[in-house]
């Protein structure tokens, strides 16, 4: 029936290699094709792996070896491709995707950020059994969304496999902004090393990969810029918490590779475009653990939607995409020129690269590199006021005269110890137009306008040198029940980081619309990035019955217990 999945009866081998050559399943299928698409209203489309178009989809997930880097690898592959193919479904259809698993292992497909029933959601021991060796499972749902999403595996670490793609569900009606050519742009990084050692080396010893710690000669550089005592003071406070105040990333460039749409920086992957056309670039973070800054130096960028959900238009130079997270902006080139697409992971340690141009083998200059920033005060915790700028604390009593009677903040409010006008680590203020959380507003109000009946107050926490992760100080195997909902309720659930690493947080079932000031036009996101000792709430209308994985969406975090399971009923 509508909604509902089907595992079908194990396939023989013969089977699996008959059905895969019937579906074009072979794993030369996509190599190398630049396929283009053409929406109802003529636009170009272009994702560098193939695409699969809906409302009916056949999926084949496979071990195999792929050159990666320009090195031979063995990633997990999706109808012959890692990263998968596009996968493009139209709003108001009801989608069916058959999965068909010829790994030795169980695996799953996670359709991220989809309003979608809670059995076609895709998580193993939450919403459904996972689909073994040789099995073919039914996804089928009604698409009630449009934009950019994306989908992967949340089985293991097979995400850190390769196992991901890019998923866009076309509108029903034209958007709110127009455009004549699309780019997909997928960030994801790879790493030669299997991904269970990465795992181990991180519990051995959670700075494993920084390969960029202090120097002498930076400590001298401190001293002169900040004098002796306050060096010394700050030196030893890191040294007192057993961590490094350059510990920006737990995963960092010195073993991964970081890729767009599966190719490396020397690769040059090309999008074209001719001059005069506005260009919508979906850009989608796929990472299992990499933070990044993306720019195009020369080329003024438009944010049009973040997370799938259309937003009022915001200029930039930059914008910081956090795991899991998407970001639709358009472009109009102007010159008969090379751009670089430039992706720097947030630690500097590498990055991914490509160039919008309009003709192949053209080429931009790559922009200067930006040296590994220090963590400051803002990490040091959300216990106290040490989380907080001056013109937070001073906000306070400003926050306190706009509670309502019932004693919480108005809807739509900013938390105090939210520091939505700041980019986050290693983004210098003023360098360039950055986008920050504080810009988003939503195009139009949520039709759900009730003020929140409740509050529930989650912490982000974890123990760095044991490499434990966990939310209120419980890893997922030590909690005793699932976080409740009331269906129909609308909740306030905010989240204070009391760790110094950036969080991206993410449920699945239900919208989280962030409270960052903009009182109705709150936008609506899937995932929320929590800076170091930030504090950030979000309204929640509990509409969908059943059980939800709720979880930071890095992916040895997830790994080392920072997951929860949400039960609405």
């Amino acid at each position: 029936m509508p909604g509902s999945g089907v595992i079908h009866h194990p396939l023989t081998r013969r089977q699996i290699l008959k059905g895969g050559a019937a579906l074009g399943l072979g794993s030369a299928a996509a190599l190398g094709v630049r396929p283009g698409w053409a929406d109802p209203w003529g636009r170009t489309s272009v994702y560098a792996k193939g695409a699969e178009e809906g409302p009916e989809v056949a999926l084949a997930i496979r071990r195999e070896a792929l050159p990666i880097d320009g090195q031979s690898a063995r990633p997990m592959t999706i109808n012959g491709t890692s990263p998968g193919p596009l996968i493009r479904l139209k709003e108001g259809q009801e989608a069916v995707l058959k999965v068909t698993n010829l790994l030795d292992e169980p695996t799953s497909i996670h359709w991220h950020g989809l309003i979608l029933p809670p059995g076609m959601d895709g998580v193993p021991g939450v919403s459904f059994a996972g689909i073994a060796p040789g099995e073919t499972f039914t996804y089928r749902f009604p698409v009630r969304q449009n934009g950019t999403y994306w989908y992967h595996s949340h089985s293991g670490l097979q995400e850190q496999l390769g196992h991901a793609g890019p998923l866009i569900i076309d509108a029903a009606e034209r958007e709110p902004f127009r455009y004549d050519r699309e780019h997909v742009l997928l960030l994801t990084d790879w790493t030669f090393e299997d991904p269970m050692s990465v795992f181990r080396n991180l519990k051995t010893a959670e700075g494993y990969y920084n390969a960029k710690e202090r120097t002498v000669a930076d400590f001298f550089a401190d001293v002169r810029e900040k004098g002796f005592a306050a060096t010394a003071e700050m030196r030893s406070m890191w040294a007192k918490m057993r961590m490094s105040s350059r510990d920006i990333a737990d995963v960092t460039g010195s073993t991964y590779s970081y890729l767009l749409n599966g190719h490396a920086p020397q690769e040059n992957w090309t999008a074209l475009f001719k001059r005069g056309e506005r260009v919508r670039l979906r850009v989608i973070n796929g990472s299992a653990m990499s933070y990044f800054d993306v720019r195009i130096p020369g080329l003024k960028m438009t944010v049009v939607a973040a997370d799938g959900q259309p937003v009022q238009p915001v200029p930039v130079d930059e914008f910081r995409i956090a795991v899991a997270e998407t970001y639709d902006v358009l472009v109009a080139p102007e010159d008969d020129t090379a751009y670089t697409i430039f992706a720097e992971s947030m630690d500097r340690s590498g990055y991914a690269r490509a160039t919008l141009a309009p003709r192949e083998g053209m080429s931009a200059e790559l922009p200067e590199r930006r040296a590994i920033a220090d963590r400051g005060m803002e990490a040091m915790g959300a216990h106290g006021m040490a989380g907080m700028d001056h013109g937070t604390m001073a906000g306070m009593a400003g926050e306190r005269s706009r509670m309502s009677a019932n004693g919480m903040l108005a809807a739509g409010t900013a938390q105090p110890g939210s520091r939505f006008g700041q980019a986050g680590i290693g983004i210098t203020p003023g360098e360039r137009r950055t986008l920050v959380y504080g810009d988003l507003k939503a195009f139009t109000p949520w039709p759900d306008r009730r003020a929140p009946a409740r509050e529930l107050e989650l912490h982000l926490t974890g123990n760095m040198e044991r490499y434990i992760w966990s939310f209120d100080g419980k890893t997922f195997s030590e909690m005793t029940g699932p976080l409740h909902f009331h269906h129909g309720e609308r909740l306030r659930l905010i989240l204070i980081n009391d760790t110094m690493m950036e969080h991206p947080i993410h449920l699945h079932g239900m919208w989280m619309e962030l409270e960052n000031g903009h009182g109705e036009l709150i936008p609506r996101k899937h995932t929320l990035n929590v800076k170091p000792g930030e504090r950030v709430s979000a309204l929640i209308t509990a509409d969908a019955e059943g059980s939800w994985a709720f979880h930071c969406h890095l992916l040895y975090h997830m790994k080392a217990g920072m997951f929860r399971v949400v039960q609405v009923s």
